[in-house]
């Protein structure tokens, strides 16, 4: 706890005041119409304590205004000060209690609030089996270098992303990538930092540093995630001046009228803004947290305010609308004296031993039985492969390297031509396969509240728009390069901001000009980057709209909270205006204010309603 010195020190000096104050004889010294000054060494204690953290809220005030911000510490610095002019050092005394406990319940309740992110810092990878000739070494997983090979036992976390050399396990990914099943691995295999070995040893060569691996990364967003809440803790301050201004009046009022200044600092006491205070921060971090258990990691707390309000949506297509992993479209024979079976399985036996993405989908869409061996194997870099299958020689690739004679094939998608003993033989076309969930989560999004979905790719305009037309989205900007990407978003009017945009890559350009922008970071290291405000750590599209129904229920729950407070302080205030509650109970009534307000704020936690999932009107 940050602040929970200042709470400390404060129940000390409460302590020995009440020692002194049964134990020592007190006198006063003089007196005026206004002020009653009883100088005792209790009073001395508490109105020093209470000196010293007035000055301190007003060092932060200040530091305020020179912002343009005006917060509603000013109130409890007032209330203070009233109750050393009237010589009520114990509810002085109480409302230091009420201050510097109110902050110290505010950090528990954020550490509370966000123990799921806690969990993963504490579950960081630290020592690792490092295999010198034969000899295991155990060294700081800081200290491996790339190329290193590790042994990793049964139930061991894998210290850093690497790839099997020696072994077959199964590996539980889940806390990486949401995954309920182990997932099997062999010798080629790559594992990811973070995931925990089953029931057998495997040997891995390290292929990324530790600060560059997957585990690492998410634990540098979420430290990154906690380190944010300062920047939002005074949520209430927009309600700063409003309420200030009321509570002078009501306590100017209570004052002109009783002709007590006890009254003026009666009110003044359950003036004291604690619960103001309280009230976002808690609502927020645990908004914060929820995301975090729905394996959705956010930076701030100003991204859920702005994905609350997000009108404007914005999808780039390969690898997020679409799964990134190609299928086969179309299988066209150049003439009857081909079939489709052949012609693909041609192809895909030149292509078997390629690594090149185009290759390996080919390969993985073609029938086992269609596939045979190939000699004479040859690549030609950026132009296609070629190589005997069953005595005929077969070339896949471009178009002028399999047939360079030919007229050109108007193709919107991407395709691989084929020729057979260099007579052009047809060609074959394949497009992105589109996430399953990507339609249900597009109409989600709309039921949400998005007024405008767009998708941003460098893709050909007909392949965009089929995509498009299957997942719902008409708002279609094709054969984008990344200057227009970013452009078509500044472009978005006000009327339709804030914008938010999802990549399959943190670092994608117009993440960087959205107003808030999301990574779909589950297949690799992006998730280190700074660029996006929030990660989404599963293969899922469906967590944006988890995304957008926790920040709306966050939001709701934290203005709710905050309007809530305000308006129990100011019916406190009022009955302190007849002067039924004196200084010292309202101080304690303020304490009261404050669990309701953290009871209240932690329902952020809580599920939010189907309308804002979006899965009803």
């Amino acid at each position: 706890m940050k602040r929970q010195w200042k709470f400390v020190v404060v129940l000390i000096a409460g302590v020995i005041s009440l020692i002194l104050e049964f134990g020592l004889h007190t006198s006063t010294l003089f007196t005026t119409p206004l002020l009653k000054l009883e100088m005792n060494p209790q009073a001395i204690i508490i109105d020093i304590l209470g000196i010293w953290i007035s000055i301190l809220l007003l060092m932060e005030i200040f530091e305020d205004w020179k912002s343009g911000r005006y917060g509603v510490d000013i109130l409890a610095v007032i209330a203070i000060v009233s109750t050393i002019l009237i010589n009520n050092y114990w509810a002085e005394w109480m409302i230091l209690v009420m201050s510097t406990g109110g902050e110290t319940l505010e950090d528990y309740a954020t550490g509370q609030a966000s123990k799921e992110l806690r969990s993963l810092l504490n579950n960081t990878p630290r020592i690792a089996n490092k295999l010198v000739n034969g000899t295991i070494t155990e060294v700081k997983v800081d200290e491996l270098n790339i190329g290193d090979i590790v042994l990793i036992k049964p139930g061991q976390q894998v210290p850093v992303d690497g790839e099997i050399v020696k072994g077959d396990s199964s590996f539980d990914q889940s806390s990486l990538t949401g995954e309920s099943v182990p997932v099997a691995k062999k010798p080629g295999d790559n594992l990811m930092s973070g995931s925990v070995n089953g029931d057998a040893a495997v040997q891995m060569k390290v292929t990324k540093a530790a600060k560059d691996s997957e585990y690492q990364s998410i634990v540098a967003l979420a430290k990154s995630s906690q380190a944010q809440p300062a920047k939002f803790v005074k949520m209430a301050d927009r309600y700063a001046v409003p309420f200030t201004i009321i509570s002078l009046i009501i306590g100017g009022v209570a004052w002109a009228v009783s002709k007590d200044p006890t009254r003026f600092a009666e009110v003044m006491v359950v003036a004291s803004p604690c619960p103001l205070l309280i009230a976002a921060p808690v609502a927020l971090v645990s908004g914060m947290s929820s995301m975090s258990a729905h394996h959705i990691i956010v930076k701030s707390g100003p991204t859920l305010e702005k994905l609350a309000r997000a009108k404007t949506f914005a999808f780039d297509k390969t690898g997020t609308l679409t799964e990134n992993q190609l299928v086969v479209d179309q299988i066209v024979p150049a003439d009857a004296t081909i079939s489709q079976n052949e012609l693909q399985g041609l192809a895909a036996s030149v292509e078997q031993q390629s690594s090149h993405v185009i290759a390996s989908s080919l390969v993985k869409a073609t029938n086992k039985n269609l596939i045979k061996p190939v000699t004479n194997l040859k690549e030609t870099t950026a132009q296609g492969v070629e190589g005997d299958v069953d005595g005929k020689h077969v070339k896949v690739g471009k178009l002028k390297f399999v047939a360079p004679d030919h007229e050109k094939i108007d193709v919107n998608s991407t395709a691989v031509f084929v020729s057979i003993d260099n007579k052009f033989a047809g060609y074959i076309t394949l497009m992105d396969e589109m996430r399953p969930e990507t339609p249900d989560t597009i109409a989600k999004l709309k039921r949400q509240g998005a007024q405008d979905i767009m998708m941003l790719t460098g893709d050909h305009k007909a392949v965009a728009e089929k995509v498009g037309g299957k997942a719902g989205i008409t708002d279609i900007r094709a054969d984008l390069l990344p200057a227009e990407k970013i452009k078509a978003i500044r472009e978005v009017p006000k009327d339709l901001r804030p914008v938010v945009m999802t990549g399959d890559g943190v670092n994608d350009a117009p993440s960087l000009t959205a107003d808030v922008g999301i990574a779909m970071g589950a297949k690799g290291a992006t998730a280190a980057s700074e660029s996006a405000d929030a990660v989404i750590m599963v293969n899922d599209l469906s967590k944006i709209n988890d995304a957008v129904a926790i920040s709306k229920h966050t939001m709701k729950v934290a203005n709710i909270d905050v309007l809530t407070a305000i308006g129990v302080v100011i019916i406190i205030e009022l009955i302190a205006f007849t002067g039924v509650i004196p200084a010292f109970w309202g101080a304690i009534l303020q304490e009261v204010v404050d669990m309701i307000t953290i009871s209240l704020g932690l329902l952020a936690k809580t599920t939010p309603s189907k309308k804002q999932f979006g899965l009803e009107e």
